[in-house]
C-alpha cells in the first residue's frame, strides 16, 4: 500500500491503482464521460483531467496511476478551465436540446455541464454536417447529434457483451459510430440487447419503448429478477406510477453485472396486455362465463374431494410453474401432499433438466450447477457442449466470450455451428444423440495418453476401473464414426482440455433432452472429474437451465419423489417432520407420477383430474396431437394462468393469477443464486397471486395456512423446513441473492460445490456407459433428422414475448432451419412454404436456407402454435427421467408445388 494525498486528503491505495480508483474509493467525486469501471478505458475524453504536483500537464485521472507521496488536486482553476473548454466543444459540435432529450435529469455531460456553471455552448459549429437520426431498429434510436464519441456504446457492444457491431468510423471531424460496415441498425447485426443504450452517457441511443413516457426525475428504481431464462439477470424497473417504462441491467449484481439480453430488457410490457385474465371463468356447455372467487374455488374443491373420494388420491395430478416464484411451487405441492394425500405432482423440469438433477445426483450427490457464471470469464478453458448460448441464455454467453477474450481456450460441441462456434477454438459438428461416444472417445485419449489427473482420481473418485474398460471400447476411430467428429479433432481437443486447466463444462438441453440424456450428464460429470475439473473456482458441471425458476421450482419439491429442499418422499424421517410442521397425517410416502405418465392416465381414464399451474402444455410438451387428446379425455381440468392459451381451452375452471412484478417473491437461478422478486403494481381485476388461489383451496380441505405472503412463505415454512436454504432468511436475501446451500445465518451461501473433491455423497462416482441411438432415426421414409429449441426474441410459447411491443416484430413467424446442400438438392429457396411431417403430424412453415445446419438436420422452434416442433416430435423419453427427446425424432420435408 502507498500513501497519495487527493485535495488535501490522506488516501491509502494499492500501486497499480488509478487516480479515479482512489478517488472514487475515498468518496472524491472527478467527472469522466468515457469511462466505464473495470473496462479497458478509450481514454477519450479527457474530462477526468486532475493537477498533479510536479507533473508539467495535467493528467487523465482514469490513465494515471498513483505513486507513493503523490499529490493531487482535482478542482483547480486550471482543471476547471479545462473541462470547461471540453464540455464548451461538446456542446457546441451538436444538438442537444435538454428540454426535448430522453436522457434529460440523467445526462452525464448536461450533469458537468452544471457542474461546471455552462448554460449554453459559447458558439456553434455550424459548418459540420450534422448526421442523421436512425430510428431503423425495433428497440433502439440512435441519433448521433448527440454522440460525443466517448466510445462507450463501442467498448460495451465489443468488450462487455462481445456482439461486435459497433465501431468508429471515418476520420477526424467525420469520425462517427457505425454499425457493421456503416449500415442502419435495424439491417445490421445488432441483436438489440440495448447495452449500447446503458452505457451511453448522453441522448445519443435512447430505448424506443421509453420515449415520452417518463422524465428520469419522475420514476423510482425497483430492483427484480429477470422473468425469463435461467441466468436469473437482476434488473432495475424504472416505474412512474404503477408503469414500467424502462428497464436496465443492475451494474454491481451478479450474475449478470448490468448486462441484459434484449427479453430481460425489453421483454417487461406483458403484464399491461388488454388480454390479462381478470376474473375467474367456469366452463358451461363448452363456453366460459366469469365467476366469483367463492363459485370457482368450491367448485374445483368439491370436484377434486368428489374424484378422490370415488378413486382415491392418485387419480389427481398437478403440475406447478418454473416461471413463478418459490413460494407458489411450494404451496402447490404442499396443497397436493397435504391437501389432496396424492404423490403426483410434478413440472417442466420434466420436459428438460431432469436429468441433470438426477445424473448429478448419481455423480456427486447433488443435482445443481457446481460452480457461477461470472467464472466462465476467469476459467482456462470453456467446453461448451449441447448448448446454443447465444440465443437461449444471452447474458451468460457474453461472459463465455470474455473467457475466450481473456485467453481461454473455447470448445464448442453442437450439430449446429451457432453463433458461439464462431468464437471458438474447436468447433466439433456433432452428429445427433452421439454424445456419449464422443465422450468416451476424448475420455479414451486422457486414460490411454496418461493425461486424466491421477491423484484426484484416487483421492476423490471410485468405479475408476469400470469407467476405464467402458472408454477402452471407444478409441478415437469407432468415436469419429459415430459421432462424425474426425479422429484428429477428437485427440485436440483431449489434448486442449488436458493442457488448459482449470476448464469449466457447460451444458444445455442438447445434453438432456435424449433417451440416453441422463447418461449424458453423467458422462460430462465423467469428463470433468477424470480432469480434476470439480470443486474448485473456475471448474465444474455447468447447466444452464431453461425458464427463470425451473431450478427453483425443484428446490420447492414440485417434483414426484421430494419435499422442497431435495428431502426424499420415501424418507420416514422426512414424512414424520413435514407431518408435523403441516399438522397433517397420513402424507403419500411413495414416488407420484411424472408427467408423461400423468398424460397417459388420463387417456386411459386411470386418472380423472389435472391441474395445470402456469405451463403452456398443449404447446410445449411433444407430440400436440397426443396431448389433446388426453385433456379431452380428462374429467376435469383446473389452470391457474395469466392469460388465454392454448391449454386453457381445455379447462373446465381458469384461475387469473397474479404474474411476475404483481406478487413478493423469490426465483433461484441455474447457479443457484436465490432472488428478490418485487412487486410493482397490482394484479388486474380480481386476479390474485397463486400461493393465495393453493391456499383458498386448502382452506376448503379443512386445512388451515397461516402464511400471507410470500415472506412469511419464505421465512416461517420454507427456509426453517430445508437445511439448505436455512440461513437464507428474506431480509438476507434483500441484499443481494444467496446460492444454496445456506445453513445458518452466518453463512455467506456457496459459490463452488464439493470443494476441493469433497462431494455430497462422499467420493465422486465415475459411470461405465455406452452409447445408444435416439430412438426414432432417419429411414427411407423420414430421412431427416429434426431438432428442436428456443430462439433469441421469443420465450417458449410466447405466453409472454409475443405480449410484448416490439418482440413480434423481431420474430413475426416461425422456420425451419434446412441445409444448403439439402435446400439446393430440394429445389428449396430460402422463405419458402415447405411441408415437415413426422409419424405425428405435418406443419407448413417457411424454410430458413442456413450454412450453419448440416446435411440431413432440420431444426425448428416452439413458438408459434401453428407449426410448432412439437406437432412432428416423439414422446420418447429418458429412459430414467422420461425427459422426452425433443432433440431427435425423423421427419420429412417437402416443397410445397
Amino acid at each position: 500500500m502507498i500513501t497519495v494525498t487527493i485535495n488535501n486528503k490522506l488516501c491509502q491505495a494499492e500501486a497499480d491503482q488509478t487516480i479515479l480508483q482512489v478517488a472514487t474509493d475515498n468518496g472524491i467525486h472527478i467527472p469522466t464521460l468515457c469511462h466505464m469501471d473495470g473496462i479497458h478505458d478509450s481514454f477519450s475524453c479527457r474530462i477526468c483531467v486532475v493537477e498533479v504536483v510536479g507533473a508539467r500537464t495535467l493528467i487523465p485521472a482514469c490513465a494515471g496511476k498513483v505513486a507513493d507521496g503523490m499529490v493531487v488536486n482535482t478542482a483547480t482553476e486550471s482543471v476547471l478551465s479545462a473541462r470547461r473548454n471540453i464540455v464548451n466543444l461538446l456542446l457546441s459540435n451538436g444538438e442537444h436540446h435538454c428540454l426535448s432529450c430522453e436522457k434529460s435529469g440523467e445526462c452525464s455531460l448536461q450533469s458537468i455541464a452544471y457542474e461546471l456553471g455552462i448554460e449554453a455552448p459559447p458558439f456553434i459549429m455550424e459548418s459540420i454536417e450534422k448526421p442523421t437520426v436512425d430510428d431503423s431498429s425495433v428497440m433502439i434510436v440512435r441519433d448521433n447529434r448527440k454522440c460525443i464519441l466517448c466510445r462507450r456504446c463501442v467498448t460495451a457492444c465489443n468488450d462487455i457483451v462481445c456482439n461486435d457491431v459497433l465501431s468508429l468510423g471515418f476520420r477526424g471531424s467525420d469520425t462517427t459510430v457505425i454499425c457493421d460496415n456503416n449500415i442502419d441498425m435495424g439491417s445490421s447485426s445488432c441483436v438489440q440487447c440495448g447495452q449500447c443504450v446503458q452505457a451511453c452517457p448522453v441522448g445519443a441511443l435512447t430505448d424506443k419503448k421509453s420515449i415520452g413516457k417518463a422524465r428520469s426525475w419522475e420514476v423510482k428504481k425497483v430492483r427484480t429478477t429477470c422473468p425469463y431464462c435461467g441466468v436469473g439477470c437482476q434488473l432495475n424497473l424504472h416505474v412512474k406510477g404503477d408503469k414500467i417504462v424502462k428497464v436496465t441491467g443492475v451494474e454491481d449484481a451478479y450474475p449478470n453485472k448490468g448486462r441484459l439480453c434484449v427479453k430481460g430488457r425489453y421483454g417487461y410490457d406483458f403484464i399491461y396486455s388488454p388480454e390479462r385474465l381478470t376474473t375467474p371463468l367456469i366452463k358451461e356447455n363448452g363456453k366460459f362465463r366469469e365467476a366469483s372467487w367463492d363459485e370457482a374455488l368450491d367448485l374445483v374443491a368439491n370436484k377434486f374431494k368428489e374424484i378422490i373420494a370415488a378413486d382415491g388420491p392418485d387419480a389427481v395430478g398437478g403440475i406447478s410453474c418454473a416461471r413463478s416464484i418459490n413460494e407458489d411451487s411450494y404451496q402447490m405441492q404442499k396443497l397436493f401432499r397435504a391437501a389432496f394425500k396424492s404423490p403426483n405432482i410434478d413440472h417442466c423440469a420434466r420436459v428438460c433438466h431432469a436429468p441433470t438433477v438426477a445424473g448429478l445426483i448419481k455423480s456427486f450427490g447433488t443435482g445443481g450447477m457446481t460452480n457461477s457464471i461470472e467464472e466462465f470469464a476467469d476459467t482456462n478453458c470453456l467446453f461448451v457442449i449441447g448448448s446454443n448460448m447465444t440465443e437461449a441464455h444471452p447474458v451468460a454467453s457474453t461472459f463465455v466470450k470474455n473467457g475466450q477474450r481473456n485467453g481461454a481456450k473455447l470448445i464448442v460441441v453442437d450439430p449446429r455451428k451457432a453463433k458461439l462456434a464462431d468464437y471458438a477454438d474447436e468447433f466439433a459438428q456433432i452428429k445427433v444423440g452421439s454424445d456419449v461416444a464422443f465422450l468416451n472417445g476424448l475420455m479414451n485419449v486422457l486414460i490411454t495418453e496418461d493425461l486424466y489427473d491421477k491423484d484426484f482420481v484416487r483421492d476423490h473418485c471410485d468405479n475408476f476401473d469400470a469407467l476405464k474398460e467402458k472408454v477402452l471400447e471407444y478409441p478415437p476411430k469407432r468415436a469419429s464414426e459415430i459421432s462424425g467428429v474426425s479422429e484428429e479433432q477428437i485427440i485436440s481437443i483431449a489434448h486442449m482440455l488436458a493442457d488448459n486447466k482449470p476448464g469449466m463444462a457447460i451444458y444445455t438441453l442438447g445434453i438432456t433432452e435424449h433417451t440416453c440424456g441422463t447418461n449424458n450428464v453423467m458422462s460430462v460429470a465423467n469428463l470433468q472429474m477424470l480432469l480434476g475439473n470439480v470443486g474448485k473456482p473456475n471448474t465444474g458441471v455447468n447447466p444452464l437451465r431453461g425458464q427463470n425458476n425451473v431450478q427453483g421450482a425443484c428446490d420447492m419439491g414440485a417434483l414426484p419423489n421430494t419435499y422442497h429442499g431435495y428431502q426424499s418422499v420415501t424418507d420416514p424421517a422426512a414424512k414424520a417432520k413435514f407431518e408435523q410442521a403441516w399438522n397433517v397425517e397420513g402424507l403419500p410416502d411413495k414416488l407420484g407420477l411424472m408427467i408423461p405418465d400423468m398424460f397417459e392416465k388420463l387417456e386411459t381414464k386411470e386418472m380423472k383430474a389435472i391441474y395445470i399451474f402456469g405451463e403452456n402444455v398443449v404447446g410445449t410438451e411433444p407430440d400436440i396431437s397426443h396431448v389433446i387428446k388426453c385433456l379431452e379425455a380428462a374429467e376435469f381440468v383446473v389452470c391457474n394462468d395469466i392469460f388465454q392459451t392454448e391449454t386453457t381451452q381445455y379447462a373446465d375452471v381458469v384461475l387469473p393469477a397474479a404474474a411476475w412484478s404483481e406478487d413478493e417473491g423469490t426465483f433461484t437461478n441455474c447457479e443457484r443464486r436465490i432472488s428478490r422478486v418485487r412487486k410493482v403494481k397490482e394484479a388486474p381485476g380480481i386476479a390474485k397471486p397463486n400461493w393465495w388461489i393453493f391456499r383458498e383451496i386448502a382452506k376448503r380441505f379443512g386445512q388451515t395456512w397461516e402464511a400471507d405472503s410470500g415472506q412469511e412463505l419464505w421465512d416461517n415454512e420454507i427456509a426453517p423446513l430445508a437445511p439448505v436454504f436455512a440461513g437464507a432468511t428474506f431480509d438476507k436475501l434483500d441484499q443481494g441473492g444467496i446460492q444454496w446451500p445456506c445453513k445458518t445465518p452466518e453463512d455467506p451461501g456457496t459459490q463452488i460445490l464439493h470443494l476441493d473433491g469433497n462431494f455430497t455423497h462422499g467420493k465422486g462416482h465415475l459411470m461405465a456407459l455406452d452409447w445408444t441411438p435416439p430412438a426414432e432415426v432417419p429411414d427411407a421414409d423420414y430421412p431427416f433428422t429434426l431438432s428442436t429449441g428456443r430462439r433469441l426474441y421469443h420465450y417458449h410459447t410466447r405466453t409472454q414475448t409475443g405480449r410484448c411491443e416490439g418482440l413480434n416484430e423481431l420474430l413475426p413467424e416461425e422456420y425451419a432451419d434446412i441445409s444448403e446442400v439439402d435446400a439446393a438438392r430440394l429445389g428449396i429457396e430460402h422463405g419458402e412454404m415447405i411441408v415437415v411431417k413426422s409419424r405425428r403430424g405435418t406443419v407448413k412453415v417457411k424454410a430458413q436456407v442456413s450454412e450453419r445446419i448440416p446435411e440431413g438436420l432440420v431444426w425448428m422452434a416452439m413458438h408459434y402454435f401453428e407449426n410448432n416442433a412439437n406437432w412432428l416430435t416423439t414422446r420418447s423419453g429418458d429412459t430414467i427421467t422420461k425427459t422426452p427427446e425433443y432433440k431427435a425424432c425423423a421427419v420429412a420435408i417437402e416443397k410445397i408445388q
